[in-house]
């Protein structure tokens, strides 16, 4: 009876899919997409959207089609994912301080040092952190390797579009010219990644990270893959006109004077076509690279022992509540595509319970077998790896500043803003979130379930802090947005 009991254990245990006593454990592959929202095949975001090998990684592994993030904007949204804290915690709201100027983090343990200190060698190229990190000491400290840092790449003589309302922005820009693939900072980012693995030692695991830059602004893509899409009215994403008459006007200041413009320029400019068809183009041709680097995953041998992870940092309006960008708490300001794939994760997996950036650092732990943290916000996603339909303790949460949270649960969203005002939307029903709901009587425990989930720490803007940080003074009812004072009489830039 023992040995029967053994047996079946060590069943369960290969077919797990993790590795037995004394065997490498895992390497992990880990790619960043900018910018990324669910404009992804298999994600069902758009029905044009065309990327063939994200679709076949989905395949393969899980994907989490109700995934969200910390923080709709790089440097809050990345720094809780690599502290495993969330940014109500740290209070890195903005795209400053880098957190290791703050002496409450300056020695707190990453995701990648977790795994370097596990034996992991740690490798980096692109856009992982947000900005620089730092001399080459602090780099090291970091990632063991660093490969080029990416970015735009080759650029327009003069930009394609006319200056947008906050002036001659130059990130504000999209559309297509002639260049080659072979000149973007994607483009270098995927081949530095290929000579890693082509060159990985056997007997030493790796924590490998690639970070793409696209489809962040500016849009910028070669021919063919703009002439993937039809330049017809078909790709736009549906909207509503009057989206925002039930919103609160706090709403309004989370995105108060950004560089994106509004839906209003861009259809009065005649760019709103050009500007989606340049983001699908863009999404497409990131595709193609993270298709280049899981080729050569499999040529090399190396895909059967390494866990292949992908995330978007937040996700972008493309018209939707009237808006383009990001920094916003509805779905399509914080839902990001994530999908795992390799040893211990199930292949056509589909789950549809909330998950969070967050939980990156713990279920990477989970599934290499390397030793927990009780020092983490985010909880292990291993359980839906192995079942998609394995529930979730407690739903998505998203901060934007001081004050402002968004509770995505699997069937709905709850948002907060910091003068109290509040929104709820039926994602069963109404997944375009055009019907706020907060009033309805017969919702009011929907409400309060929600509601106490909000962040029971909320810290203000970190030292250091700049552009985008929105405060509220409740003593005065007004927002002082970047060190100016917005009230509810001001009047909302269109």
């Amino acid at each position: 009876m023992l040995f029967g009991s053994f047996c079946i254990s060590w069943l369960l245990f290969v077919a797990s899919g993790l590795p037995a006593t004394g065997a490498q454990p895992p390497n992990v592959l880990f790619i960043a997409i900018d910018d990324q929202n669910d404009w992804i095949g298999a994600f069902g975001g758009h029905p044009l959207a065309q990327t063939p090998h994200l679709d076949r990684l989905a395949e393969r592994g899980t994907i989490f089609l109700n995934a969200h993030c910390q923080a709709p904007l790089c440097n809050p949204s990345r720094t809780s994912l690599m502290l495993g804290l969330r940014s109500s915690t740290t209070g890195i709201h903005g795209l400053a301080p880098w957190f290791r100027t703050l002496p409450e983090w300056r020695d707190r343990v990453t995701l990648p040092q977790h795994f370097k200190s596990a034996g992991y060698r740690t490798l980096t190229s692109g856009k992982i952190y947000h900005g620089g990190v730092g001399g080459p000491q602090q780099r090291l400290r970091e990632f063991d390797v660093w490969g080029p840092a990416g970015g735009i790449g080759v650029r327009p003589e003069k930009k394609l579009i006319p200056p947008t309302p906050m002036g001659n922005h130059p990130l504000m820009d999209w559309g297509v010219f002639p260049h080659r693939d072979e000149d973007k900072g994607d483009y270098q980012v995927a081949s530095w990644t290929i000579e890693r693995l082509r060159e990985a030692p056997r007997d030493q695991p790796f924590f490998l990270a690639a970070g793409f830059f696209l489809p962040h602004v500016p849009c910028y893509a070669t021919q063919q893959w703009f002439d993937l899409y039809p330049d017809d009215d078909s790709v736009l994403p549906p909207v509503d006109e009057r989206d925002r008459d039930d919103t609160p006007r706090f709403s309004w200041y989370l995105h108060w004077e950004l560089p994106e413009p509004r839906l209003r320029w861009v259809r009065e400019n005649g760019q709103w076509r050009n500007l989606v068809r340049s983001y699908l183009a863009c999404t497409s041709f990131v595709d193609a690279q993270v298709g280049r680097i899981l080729t050569t995953l499999e040529e090399t041998g190396l895909a059967e022992n390494t866990i292949v992870v992908v995330w978007g940092d937040h996700g972008w309006h493309l018209g939707e509540k009237q808006i383009t960008g990001k920094n916003t708490l509805w779905d399509r300001g914080t839902r990001v595509p994530l999908i795992f794939a390799g040893p211990g994760v199930t292949a056509g997996g589909r789950s549809t319970q909330p998950a969070e950036l967050l939980d990156l650092y713990p279920t990477l732990i989970d599934l290499c077998g390397i030793d927990p943290r009780d020092d983490l916000e985010g909880i292990s996603l291993k359980p839906q790896l192995v079942d998609a339909s394995a529930r979730r303790a407690r739903p998505a949460i998203t901060s934007h500043n001081q004050g402002n949270h968004g509770i995505r649960s699997e069937r709905w969203r709850y948002i907060q803003y910091a003068d109290g005002t509040e929104e709820l939307y039926d994602l069963e029903n109404d997944p375009n979130e055009w019907q706020n709901r907060v009033g309805d009587p017969e919702l009011a425990e929907i409400v309060a379930e929600h509601r106490r989930w909000l962040p029971k720490v909320d810290r203000p803007p970190a030292v250091g802090s700049q552009h985008r940080v929105l405060t509220y003074d409740p003593a005065t009812d007004e927002a002082i947005w970047e060190g100016r004072v917005v009230t509810r009489d001001a009047e909302i830039p269109q």
